[in-house]
């Protein structure tokens, strides 16, 4: 009885901290445990700072998955655009590999050649071109027409803001949660 109240305590206050049902953080903990292998932890297969591989573990993961749950639409306007502003600064984090503030063009190709690395149709110096060309706009979003001899530094938080303004962050950050029953049926 002890274990089993303390789970159901464990559970709550699970849901507190990332909004997550009971059930969500039920479906939530059996993936982890399918990309965990069933273990304690998930380890990165990119290398820390430190050069060891990072890992997380399952509350890590939900507050990472906290991040892509919709934004609650019943709350106030500035509790909505707060939301939004979190899930932008969670992105941006993502990008800024250094934690100096700031996307450099190196951080950015490296992104980008990390995502793209899994399609063989697209090249090592396609992906930089690609990176190349969404900075130089990103440049020109943030600080308009530059002189022949101006370097852009890279993207701040404020301007990474600035260039996703009125993009529908929603559909592109978010995770639904599908009837599990459904997809048993279609294996």
């Amino acid at each position: 009885m002890g274990a089993a109240h303390s789970a159901s305590e464990e559970v709550r206050e699970l849901e507190g901290k990332t909004g997550f049902s009971s059930d969500q953080i039920e479906q939530l903990h059996r993936r982890f445990k399918q990309l965990s292998g069933d273990q304690p932890t998930i380890r990165n297969l990119r290398k820390g700072p430190s050069g060891l591989a990072d890992e997380i573990n399952f509350e890590d993961f939900l507050t990472i998955m906290a991040y892509f749950r919709p934004i609650d639409t019943t709350l106030g306007e500035e509790q909505v655009e707060l939301s939004r502003k979190d899930k932008l600064r969670f992105l941006f984090h993502m990008y800024d590999s250094d934690s100096d503030g700031r996307i450099t063009l190196e951080e950015y190709r490296n992104v980008v050649e990390e995502l793209l690395s899994g399609n063989p149709h697209i090249e090592k110096e396609s992906a930089r071109s690609i990176a190349d060309g969404a900075m130089m706009e990103a440049a020109s979003v943030c600080v308009g027409q530059m002189e022949p001899d101006q370097v852009y530094e890279g993207i701040t938080f404020e301007d990474f803001l600035k260039i996703w303004q009125g993009i529908d962050i929603e559909t592109k950050m978010h995770v639904r949660f599908l009837n599990m029953e459904t997809i048993a049926l279609c294996h």
